[in-house]
């Protein structure tokens, strides 16, 4: 029997100020919207979150609940509160965060089989439930396999070199790596000398199989260190931009997708696959990531593609 793809991370309320007054609220959270990302594309998932039973929590479920293919686990809508980001825009649209945020997910983590398990954000990071995060991606790498997006947030993770530990000792458990110039940027620029082809690298020696950076409009870089393998790949041309939320989050559900479908994730034997994979067999993969980016690039919001989509 297929064992279960979970995945583990924050799942939020973002209240957006505009500038003329009004309020927007909107679901939010990285390791939600690739859970919304995943199930679009045919894959069952489990969710463990943690949220509450007030107004912003019946928002977060009912946003989960349109989609058929997501199962929450037990515990994650039994938070005291709900989680929010508050953005104030400028005249210019460039944010300012506010973040209540409490992540303790222990209690919606359980000790059932995990085929697949993605983490990343805020969860992987934040205590006091990174170290139950970390402890799950340990267990999960013991019997199926583990993909991890650090997807930055330098405003709660702190100082880079105390976040860099956190992100290393994930991608040392970790068989997919997706990460953006961004993130190694904030990570990595800052105390060392290592360009973005180095972090790749050193993502690879940490145990990777397969280490992907997206540079937004530039598309993306794939390392395959299995015979040191390189490519770039080109975004979807012609895309009229709306708006770049979610789009790395589409991004890795549409990797995480295609690589379920080719037999390279869900358990042992699949990572054992993966490692022997050259630049070829994954490169689909990359190429369905990318194409979903795109899509939802395309319309407003963190609003990922169907299969029939693509």
């Amino acid at each position: 029997m297929t064992q279960r793809t979970l995945v583990v991370g924050e799942a939020l309320v973002d209240i957006v100020h505009r500038t003329d007054g009004s309020v927007e609220e909107h679901p939010g959270g990285s390791p939600l919207n690739v859970a919304i990302g995943l199930a679009r594309l045919g894959h069952p998932v489990h969710f463990a979150s943690r949220f509450g039973d007030d107004l912003h929590g019946h928002t977060i479920r009912a946003h989960l609940e349109r989609e058929p293919h997501i199962t929450l686990t037990r515990g994650t809508a039994s938070a005291p509160s709900t989680s929010t980001a508050t953005a104030t825009l400028d005249e210019d649209g460039a944010a300012t965060y506010e973040f209540d945020l409490t992540w303790d997910v222990a209690v919606a983590l359980d000790k059932d089989p995990i085929g697949h398990l993605h983490t990343g954000s805020i969860a992987a990071t934040l205590g006091p439930g990174a170290d139950a995060v970390l402890d799950t991606a340990r267990r999960a790498h013991e019997s199926g396999t583990v993909s991890y997006d650090p997807n930055a947030r330098p405003s709660l993770m702190g100082d880079p070199a105390q976040a860099r530990a956190r992100v290393e000792a994930l991608v040392g458990v970790a068989d997919v790596v997706k990460a953006s110039d961004e993130d190694l940027a904030w990570l990595y620029d800052a105390h060392t000398t290592l360009d973005a082809d180095a972090v790749m690298r050193r993502f690879a020696a940490l145990g990777a199989a397969l280490v992907v950076v997206t540079r937004g409009a530039d598309g993306a870089r794939v390392h395959v260190p299995r015979g040191d393998e390189w490519a770039d790949v080109a975004p979807v041309a012609d895309i009229v931009v709306a708006d770049t939320v979610g789009a790395g989050d589409a991004f890795m559900s549409g990797l995480i997708s295609g690589l379920l479908d080719a037999g390279f994730l869900g358990s042992r034997e699949a990572a054992a696959s993966l490692r022997r994979a050259d630049l070829a067999a994954v490169l689909p993969a990359v190429e369905r990531a990318t194409r979903c980016a795109a899509i939802t690039v395309s319309r407003d919001g963190a609003d990922p593609p169907t299969r029939s989509e693509l």
